[in-house]
C-alpha cells in the first residue's frame, strides 16, 4: 500500500496515467495503480499463475500478493486451483473491462465546463451542468459508481412526471416527451423507429461532454423513460441504451423494450 500511495503522490508523470475501468457484481472499479493496472493487462491476455504474475509484473511477491488479494475482495478477479498443482492457484479476470480514461484529459475536461459556464454569461442551466458532470466524474475516477442512484432517481422523477406528459394517443404522448425534454434543456428528442419504440437524443443534457467511457452513461434518463412508458403500457418496461456520447457516438439513442 506505501508503495500505491509514492506512486500516485509523488510520480510526477501521474498526471499522464490512465484509470482503467471494470465492471463486476458490485459496480464499475477505478484502478489507477500502475502495479494493478499492469496486473489486469496481463491477465486481459490470459489465466495466469501466481508466479508469472510475479514474474512478468517485475515487483516482489509481498507487493504481487496484496494486489492481488485486494482485486479479488474487490470482484474483478477471480482465482481456483492448478489442476497440476494443488498448492497454487490459478488467477483469472471475472469482471469485464470496459476502457481507460487518461487523468490529463480528465482535467481538461474539468476546465472545458468551467470555462463553457465563463462564456455562457453566467446561464444557471450550464452551471448546473457543469456542477453535475464534475461531481460525477470525479466521483467516477474514485471508483464510485453512481448509475444505480441516478436511476433509481429517474424512476422517480418519471412517476412524477407521467400525469404532465400522459396521452393516450402515442404519438402525442411522444410529442410531449420531446416538449418536456426540449423546454428543460435535456435535449432534443426525434422518434426513430416503433418496432421496437427507439428515441434519439441529440445535446444530452446528462452526457454530452462527458469523456469516452467505454459505455452507456445516461442512467438518469434511462430511469425516467423506463418508468413513462411502464406507465403508459400498465406494465414493466425496460430501457436499453445502444448509442451514448460516453461510446463516442453523436447522440444518444434508447430502445423501448
Amino acid at each position: 500500500m506505501v508503495e500505491n500511495n509514492i506512486t500516485q503522490r509523488d510520480n510526477p508523470e501521474n498526471e499522464n496515467l490512465s484509470i482503467e475501468l471494470f465492471a463486476t457484481t458490485q459496480g464499475v472499479k477505478a484502478i489507477k495503480s500502475p502495479v494493478r493496472v499492469k496486473i489486469l493487462s496481463m491477465l486481459r491476455e490470459g489465466d495466469l499463475s501466481f508466479d508469472e504474475l510475479v514474474k512478468f509484473s517485475g515487483r516482489a511477491k509481498s507487493t504481487v500478493s496484496s494486489h492481488l488479494k485486494s482485486l479479488s475482495r474487490e470482484g474483478i478477479i477471480n482465482s481456483r486451483v492448478d489442476p497440476y498443482d494443488a498448492r497454487k492457484k490459478i488467477f483469472f479476470l471475472q469482471s469485464e473491462y470496459i476502457g481507460k480514461i487518461q487523468h490529463q484529459q480528465l482535467q481538461e475536461d474539468i476546465s472545458a465546463y468551467i470555462q463553457r459556464y465563463i462564456s455562457s454569461e453566467n446561464d444557471p442551466f450550464e452551471f448546473f451542468r457543469l456542477i453535475f458532470h464534475t461531481i460525477r466524474i470525479s466521483m467516477l475516477t474514485q471508483g464510485v459508481d453512481i448509475d444505480p442512484i441516478l436511476h433509481e432517481a429517474g424512476l422517480k422523477v418519471g412517476t412524477a412526471l407521467y400525469e404532465k406528459v400522459k396521452d393516450p394517443e402515442l404519438d402525442n404522448f411522444l410529442g410531449n416527451i420531446g416538449r418536456f425534454w426540449q423546454t428543460h434543456s435535456l435535449g432534443t428528442v426525434e422518434v426513430k423507429g416503433l418496432d421496437p419504440l427507439t428515441i434519439k437524443v441529440q445535446d444530452c443534457f446528462e452526457c454530452s461532454g462527458l469523456p469516452y467511457l467505454g459505455r452507456p452513461a445516461c442512467a438518469f434518463d434511462s430511469g425516467i423513460l423506463e418508468s413513462l412508458f411502464s406507465l403508459y403500457k400498465n406494465e414493466s418496461t425496460k430501457v436499453k441504451e445502444t448509442k451514448c456520447y460516453a461510446l463516442g457516438d453523436k447522440y444518444c439513442r434508447f430502445e423501448i423494450q
